[in-house]
């Protein structure tokens, strides 16, 4: 049996490979918590508005075209 001579502990396998996939993961964790920050501070911003649901739903038929007057409109 071949006797294992190719250690390195800072091959990608070691060291240099741990500190590559911590560094790697850290990034993603920070750029996922600026991304949702940012996402959180325009929300805040941009509140749920119910105002484009026109009139009464009372008149809304099951099957009608005309149900598009009561839909949600775009956020501007």
């Amino acid at each position: 049996m071949a006797e294992n001579t190719n250690r390195n502990v800072f091959s990608l396998s070691g060291v240099t490979g741990m500190l590559i996939a911590t560094v790697l993961l850290l990034s993603i964790l920070v750029f996922l918590t600026v991304w949702g920050l940012d996402v959180q501070q325009k929300s805040a911003t941009n509140p749920y508005n119910p105002a484009p649901i026109v009139d009464s739903l009372d008149n809304v038929k099951t099957i009608s075209k005309d149900n598009a007057k009561f839909a949600f409109q775009n956020a501007k």
